[in-house]
């Protein structure tokens, strides 16, 4: 039987990957936000499926991505504006939800509605997030696809590297917030503090799907 081929990635590569990688999922976006804002509301345990549920979203996107599925979403104006309008309804339903928070209780539970967001919110979230396609198509057009300009030989394992590290990205990054968002969770529940906070992160949710219309 003839030896396995060896994954052909230059050191340039894959430093691009990672500079753009810890980029795109450490910046503010909707799913840090709402990791941080579970956290806080409900504590580190009760935010821990939403954090499981965004890179087990993100590998189904990128490999649907990786598959074809992006070139038609590009491709197609209505699909697009579709997956738009209800990634911006979702986000700011969410919001409009982080607005009526005022604290939380003893046991961990509190008045805010986004108490249901969890694993499988998670892996939705991801594919009417635009962010998350932006990054997907950019990663599959310039780097799964292509290898220094020119047509990668193969793809197949290129597309894995990636869904490997975004995996390990997405999970880092979401848990982090959360664990920011737990670690403020005594201060932010004396006063008017979590409703404060979470009005914040509410306007962060909503500049965010108003910024999907631009792009």
């Amino acid at each position: 039987p003839s030896a396995k081929r060896p994954i052909n990635v230059s050191p340039a590569e894959l430093t691009a990957l990672l500079v753009l990688c810890i980029a795109m999922s450490f910046s503010p976006g909707p799913n840090n936000t709402l990791s941080a804002a579970l956290a806080a509301n409900f504590g580190l345990r009760r935010a821990i499926p939403f954090c499981l549920g965004v890179p087990v979203g993100w590998t189904f996107l990128m490999a649907a991505t990786g598959l074809g599925v992006g070139g038609l979403i590009t491709g197609v104006p209505a699909l697009r504006w579709g997956i738009k309008l209800v990634g911006v309804g979702y986000m700011l339903w969410l919001a409009l939800q982080l607005t009526r928070s005022a604290r939380p209780s003893a046991g961990g539970m509190s008045p805010v509605v986004i108490a249901p967001v969890g694993f499988w919110q998670g892996v939705f979230l991801q594919f009417v997030n635009i962010k998350a396609w932006m990054l997907a198509l950019t990663l599959s057009a310039g780097w799964v696809v292509s290898a220094g300009g020119q047509a990668a030989d193969n793809p197949q394992d290129r597309l894995l590297i990636i869904s490997a590290l975004m995996v390990g990205f997405a999970f880092a990054s979401n848990f982090t917030y959360a664990v920011l968002g737990s670690v403020l969770r005594g201060w932010l529940a004396q006063g008017d503090r979590l409703l404060w906070f979470n009005r914040a992160l509410a306007a962060i949710l909503a500049g965010t799907a108003l910024w999907m219309l631009t792009v």
